[in-house]
């Protein structure tokens, strides 16, 4: 099972919440509009602004080439538009000059999952399958070196320490009594049950 960690959760919150901008934007007509509402603290601009980059997200830059290759392939998204028009306009504000406020890495990538045709409930996943070489990495590190005392995130397990393997046949007919978590047989496991594939 993976554990997605908060942070990649953010991330995953804020490409939707892009979307969700440039949705409620609609149109470039609409965009000085909304870049006053965002300098008035009426609105709020996802997708800017980073706690570490203080200059333009180099991966913004990346990202940006990238979504235009992905939309030569599957075809423009009308939303694209209006992100690089909200781009131009940011950029060129001082109110977003001064604050060092520029598109970060998040400002794109909703776009390009979305021109893929991912819904925007898998983008936990997507965020998730090119982390784990990192988080596999970090763990097998930490299993290495006997000097690594910090391991992100933090686990503390409860369990018990020392089972043995108990076959399924022994467990079920241990847990006859029990009635935890009786869950109703899918249409898929009563056809296997029956032996049909139909």
């Amino acid at each position: 099972m993976i554990c997605i960690l908060p942070w990649d959760l953010v991330l995953c919150s804020v490409c939707q919440a892009v979307l969700k901008m440039l949705n409620e934007i609609g149109a470039v007509e609409n965009i000085p509009d909304f870049i006053e509402g965002v300098k008035n603290r009426k609105r709020k601009m996802s997708g800017f602004g980073h706690r570490v980059y203080k200059n333009y997200d180099p991966r913004a830059k990346v990202i940006r080439k990238l979504a235009e290759e992905v939309f030569s392939i599957v075809g423009r998204d009308p939303l694209i538009e209006v992100a690089v028009a909200l781009e131009k306009a940011a950029l060129s504000d001082d109110y977003f000059i001064k604050r060092k406020l520029y598109p970060n890495v998040d400002f794109y990538s909703g776009l390009i999952y979305r021109a893929m045709g991912f819904p925007t409930e898998f983008f936990p996943v997507l965020f998730a399958i090119p982390r784990m070489a990192g988080w596999l990495a970090h763990w097998k590190e930490s299993l290495d070196d006997p000097d690594n005392k910090i391991m992100r995130p933090q686990q503390v397990y409860t369990g018990v320490w020392l089972r043995h393997y108990t076959p399924v046949r022994e467990r079920v007919a241990s847990n006859q009594g029990e009635e935890l978590g009786q869950i109703a047989a899918s249409n898929a496991t009563r056809r296997r049950r029956a032996g049909s594939s139909l």
